[in-house]
């Protein structure tokens, strides 16, 4: 789009790899999930600093720490809609005090002691208008997480869409909701609302075109095909499953990125499967 801009956060290590996403138009910015730690969304906010304009919203794709944690550092004192559908509000509110009670001690200082939550909820299909630019929510329920939800932008004739934790691109996923056969029916949908698109801006890695989708699928499809085998039909896997788990999984895809999501998840995922 010749008059939009897309600028790409992308955490390190420490912020588990997470994006997050400037939208620049010609008048201010729509900022598209806010990063997990401290450090990250404060190196987001002075992005959109250097960009000399104002920001216009806050959209979320789900209610995971790594993509909501943010939203203060970026806001400030800026009073602008921070926008997500009910069920991404709804999972932010019921489980940020667990969350933090979970990952405080790990990142400690880190760890935003203030957290914002979402002050405009959005129903699937809806639009969102921000200086001529279109924002579409998708609602697409459990998945990745307790509720999934993809915004794709349209203006100038062209499209993109901005697709979350849908898809993590390249890493190893987080399967601990343990929703791994909706996510797999919910790769069917957002691959056919996507349906043309040239560019698509995932939750965790590379930008990339609609052929992540299909990485993702068999990624997963993987993931549940070694646990159903590991598992023998139990809803646990011992720690040596877990560990053969992730052995084998990194034979699959060969790289440390979120490595520890292979073992967190196994559980979720054999009590899924067994339920079946």
């Amino acid at each position: 789009m010749s008059d939009v801009s897309v600028h790409r956060h992308s955490s390190g290590e420490s912020g588990i790899f997470a994006n997050a996403y400037l939208v620049e138009t010609a008048r201010g910015v729509v900022a598209v999930d806010t990063t997990l730690t401290e450090s990250d969304s404060a190196a987001l906010r002075a992005k959109l600093e250097e960009l000399e304009k104002p920001l216009l919203a806050i959209l979320l794709t789900h209610g995971h720490p790594d993509h909501y944690n943010g939203v203060s550092n970026l806001l400030r004192a800026d009073r602008v809609p921070v926008a997500a559908t009910a069920g991404v509000d709804r999972v932010i509110r019921e489980d940020d005090a667990a969350k933090e009670r979970q990952w405080r001690p790990v990142y400690g200082e880190e760890w935003p002691v203030r957290r914002t939550f979402p002050n405009r909820t959005v129903h699937d299909g809806e639009s969102l208008i921000f200086d001529g630019a279109t924002f579409t929510v998708h609602d697409l329920g459990p998945g990745e997480s307790h509720s999934d939800s993809i915004w794709i932008m349209a203006g100038s004739g062209e499209r993109i869409a901005f697709i979350g934790d849908v898809v993590l691109h390249g890493v190893h996923a987080y399967t601990a909701d343990g929703h791994t056969a909706a996510w797999l029916s919910n790769l069917d949908r957002v691959k056919s609302l996507l349906k043309g698109m040239e560019f698509l801006y995932p939750g965790h890695g590379e930008p990339g075109d609609a052929k992540m989708l299909d990485w993702e699928r068999q990624y997963l499809v993987k993931y549940r095909k070694e646990v159903t085998a590991l598992a023998d039909g139990h809803a646990r896997l011992t720690e040596d499953e877990k560990a053969t788990l992730v052995s084998r999984m990194k034979d699959y895809l060969p790289t440390d990125r979120l490595e520890f999501l292979i073992g967190l998840g196994a559980d979720a995922v054999a009590a899924e499967l067994s339920a079946h």
